[in-house]
C-alpha cells in the first residue's frame, strides 16, 4: 500500500513541465546562434516565495510553452553561485560576507544596490537591452503577458 501511494505521488510530478534554462556562460553562443528575449530570474534559496512562484509558473503549460520556444532564461542564485560571470562585456565575482555573500551581479542587475528584492525578474530583448523589471513575485498572467509584449516588440 505505500508503495502505490508514493507511485501516485511521484507520477504527477513527471508530467508538470518545466522552463528550460541557461546559464550566462552559455547565452552568448545561443545569442548569435539564434537571437532571442532573455529573462533573467534572481532568486535566492531561502525565499519561500521564489519556491512558490517557480512552483505556479511551471504548472502553467502555455507559459512554458512560450518561455521555452521564444526566450532564454537565466535562472541566477543570487547568494550562491560563486563563479565568475562574465555579462553584457563586463566581469562579475562573488562577494563574501562572513559565512554568506552576494554577487556583484546580482546587485548590477537590481535597482536596490545594497541588496536586491527577491524574486526579481528581469526581461530582455534581444539585443540585450531592458525592456520589464519586475521586483516580486509574478503572476503566471502578468509573466505571459509580458512574453507577449516582449515578443510582438521584438520582431
Amino acid at each position: 500500500m505505500k508503495k502505490i501511494a508514493l507511485f501516485l505521488m511521484v507520477v504527477p510530478c513527471f508530467y508538470l513541465s518545466q522552463m528550460k534554462t541557461g546559464t550566462f556562460s552559455e547565452l552568448e553562443a545561443l545569442q548569435h546562434k539564434d537571437p532571442r528575449p532573455v529573462v533573467i530570474h534572481l532568486y535566492t534559496d531561502w525565499c519561500a516565495v521564489c519556491k512558490i512562484e517557480s512552483f505556479l509558473l511551471n504548472k502553467d503549460e502555455k507559459l512554458v510553452s512560450m518561455m521555452n520556444e521564444h526566450f532564454y532564461l537565466i535562472n541566477f542564485e543570487a547568494e550562491k553561485t560563486r563563479e565568475k560571470i562574465r555579462f553584457q562585456n563586463q566581469e562579475f565575482e562573488y562577494l563574501p560576507n562572513g559565512n554568506s555573500g552576494i554577487h556583484e551581479l546580482a546587485l548590477a542587475l537590481s535597482k536596490n544596490k545594497n541588496q536586491p528584492v527577491y524574486p526579481l525578474w528581469i526581461f530582455l530583448d534581444k539585443n540585450q537591452n531592458l525592456v520589464y523589471y519586475h521586483e516580486g513575485k509574478i503572476t503566471p498572467e502578468k509573466m505571459k503577458q509580458k512574453l507577449m509584449e516582449i515578443s510582438a516588440y521584438d520582431k
